[in-house]
């Protein structure tokens, strides 16, 4: 499913069992406690934390799609195609990184 289509569905979603969407604000703060949810993980199962027992069975794709839905909420509500800024930002890092990640030592 490509970006326009996730859009609508999210739309449709919303329109059946979400009654509305919820403020701009509200789902802000939704972002930022999805994003939480997967730095915890992240944190936890790759970086230096160790992992509690409640969390090992914890679904990081599941984690990352309440992100990509509470974002794909926020692009509808604020009148975004987030497909056609998403194609645009690929192009301008692509014409803008073309060489600098090839040429960086540390990327080895």
């Amino acid at each position: 499913m490509d970006i326009k289509n996730a859009q609508l569905a999210v739309d449709q979603w919303i329109k059946q069992h979400g009654v509305r969407y919820f403020n701009e604000l509200t789902n802000m703060a939704q972002l930022t406690e999805e994003v939480g949810e997967v730095a915890r993980i992240i944190a936890r199962r790759y970086g230096e934390q160790s992992e509690k027992e409640s969390d090992k069975n914890k679904d990081l794709g599941e984690e990352l799609a309440d992100v990509l839905f509470v974002l794909l909420c926020l692009a509808n509500q604020t009148g975004i195609d987030l497909q056609e800024s998403f194609d645009k930002k690929l192009y301008l890092k692509a014409k803008r990184d073309h060489e600098r990640h090839h040429n960086n030592k540390k990327l080895k």
